[in-house]
């Protein structure tokens, strides 16, 4: 089970802070983004709302359309220590995970750390290197632990990856292991951008990176204090049913291989109420359920040859779904 279901630790020292003040932070968070990675206002408040629910992003779409850009945004924008892995097939498990060495003066071994020993991973082009090196990154990502020379060692808190992933068949790229697949709480597409935001995104080009010109509005420890306080978001029981019928639709669907796993469920929990409580409300709604499904759903799904041999899409799929499931009315006596 993704231990991220269960209350997250609140930062030694710390008490709860007002929620209008920290969900103000957040609004921010966006605000320093959204000023530099233009028209992809949806895509921004996913992002957010994934940080908020203590989950990894999967970004799947070709090269160059601001993936890493959006990343080392957001890391900037909430003081997150951040480090960039090129994932290409020469890259190794040690890379990620750390390796200890023995130091002769001291007559010890010395453990030294690897990349994922960060507060926001940048996983730039994961479906590009070895299912070894994959292996070692997904234990990272589900226990927020490496394990090395049989020593357990912890990153730090907050712990969050996002991964971008370049569209399989292109040169070199490899499909994901579906285990591994499963482990992110969303997948988003970020597409081109439109002609008004591409022309003022080329306006904007100077000698620095486009990102630099984020300033930090929000802390890490602040972060720990939102991802905490969403599990306290209430979910009436007609709404829990309504979530789970949309994802049991997955798995008896005629156009799907597979649906989508009990994973899934824990995650649309996490992004619904992450969506309320950065809306400022402290319940869920049908429409934040119905609005998070479609990010949770479409890489947890898979197509089988009827669905290719019609041409039907995922999208296609998530949709007929939204409108076959009926939406609770709350307050409204049965």
């Amino acid at each position: 089970m993704d231990k991220g279901i269960w209350k997250t630790a609140m930062p030694a020292g710390q008490t709860e802070a007002p929620r209008g003040n920290l969900a103000a932070k957040a609004a921010a968070v966006m605000e320093q983004v959204n000023g530099v990675v233009l028209g992809k206002e949806t895509e921004v408040r996913e992002i957010m709302l994934a940080f908020l629910a203590n989950g990894h992003i999967l970004l799947e779409d070709i090269p160059g359309v601001g993936k890493t850009t959006i990343a080392r945004a957001f890391s900037r924008a909430m003081s997150l220590n951040v480090l960039r892995v090129q994932f290409t097939p020469d890259v190794m498990p040690s890379d990620l995970t750390g390796f200890t060495v023995y130091r002769r003066k001291d007559e010890q071994f010395v453990f030294h750390p690897g990349s994922v020993f960060c507060n926001l991973l940048i996983a730039d082009e994961i479906n590009r290197t070895s299912p070894k090196t994959q292996s070692a990154l997904l234990e990272v990502m589900e226990e927020r632990r490496v394990s090395v020379d049989g020593v357990t060692h912890e990153v730090p808190a907050p712990f969050l990856v996002m991964a971008t992933e370049n569209p399989y068949g292109s040169a070199g790229t490899q499909k994901l292991p579906e285990a591994q697949v499963d482990r992110f709480l969303i997948s988003l597409t970020l597409g081109y951008p439109d002609f008004e935001n591409e022309v003022s995104m080329a306006k904007s080009v100077t000698e620095f990176p486009r990102e630099e010109q984020v300033r930090a509005v929000l802390t890490g420890d602040e972060l720990l204090l939102m991802q905490h306080a969403i599990h306290d978001v209430y979910i009436a029981d007609e709404v829990y049913r309504y979530l789970v019928r949309l994802v049991d639709a997955t798995r008896n669907h005629a156009y799907l291989l597979r649906g989508a796993s009990p994973r899934a469920t824990i995650a649309l929990v996490k992004m619904a109420k992450a969506a309320a409580y950065l809306s400022g409300r402290n319940y869920v709604t049908p429409a934040d359920i119905a609005e998070q499904f479609p990010y949770v759903a479409a890489h947890r799904i898979f197509l089988n040859p009827a669905a290719r041999a019609d041409h039907v899409e995922k999208g296609q799929i998530i949709d007929e779904i939204l409108h076959r499931i009926r939406r609770p009315q709350l307050g409204v006596k049965k």
